[in-house]
């Protein structure tokens, strides 16, 4: 068995992506704790998430805040209170702009087949109601390391859902959710056994016995 991998989850909003980690670390397919949440916003449900589950919790509000630097040093301040090996954005709705000592440490899923749909002001049902718009036949989620930009850093994990004629917003986001689910702890299992390479712009993904 692998190490367990010791998280920073930050968070925006209501918290489902950190309550289904939550969940996976209970029912152990998930080798992980979470050290600290971190919210940019004081009225994020997923505080409450935290708190149910006895897991520490702040608050570096966004509006404090006259630029995304500013911001963002403050929230790597409070991650390095604690022993992070991996950055997770869970709706996280901000640039975070990392240093070098977090590079390849950050991650982030994203409810479309990036390079579509993807980058600033595409996120949540943005996304969804974009993809039904255009017409496309397929959507799903990434997972994919964090840089400097927005949806821009190399793929991890990619899983798909189809799109159907009378879905809205809403039933897109709820099945695209269910592959959230699942690609986002296996990113993270994968990323906590060593078996993922960055070249370039791809992430190769190691067997378990060439790490």
């Amino acid at each position: 068995m692998f190490k367990t991998i010791n998280l920073a989850v930050l968070i925006s909003g209501g918290g489902k992506t950190l309550q289904n980690l939550i969940d996976k670390i209970e029912d152990k397919t998930l080798n992980a704790k979470i050290q600290i949440v971190i919210s940019s916003s004081p009225d994020a449900y997923g505080l409450k998430r935290a708190e149910q589950n006895n897991i520490p919790a702040t608050i570096v509000n966004h509006s404090d805040y006259n630029s995304s630097e500013v911001f963002s040093n403050a929230i790597i301040k409070e991650i390095e209170k604690y022993p992070i090996d991996l950055i997770i954005l869970a709706g996280f709705m901000h640039l975070l702009r990392i240093p070098d000592k977090y590079s390849e440490k950050v991650m982030n899923i994203h409810p479309g087949l990036i390079p579509s749909f993807c980058g600033k002001g595409y996120y949540g049902h943005h996304v969804h109601k974009a993809v039904i718009e255009s017409g496309i036949k397929v959507s799903g989620c990434t997972v994919h390391f964090v840089d400097n930009e927005y949806d821009h850093g190399p793929i991890i994990i990619q899983r798909t859902v189809p799109v159907y004629e009378v879905d809205t917003p809403d039933t897109l986001a709820q099945r695209v959710f269910k592959e959230e689910c699942i690609a986002y702890p296996e990113a993270i299992n994968l990323f906590a056994e060593g078996r993922l390479k960055i070249e370039g712009r791809r992430v190769k993904i190691l067997s378990p016995t060439s790490k």
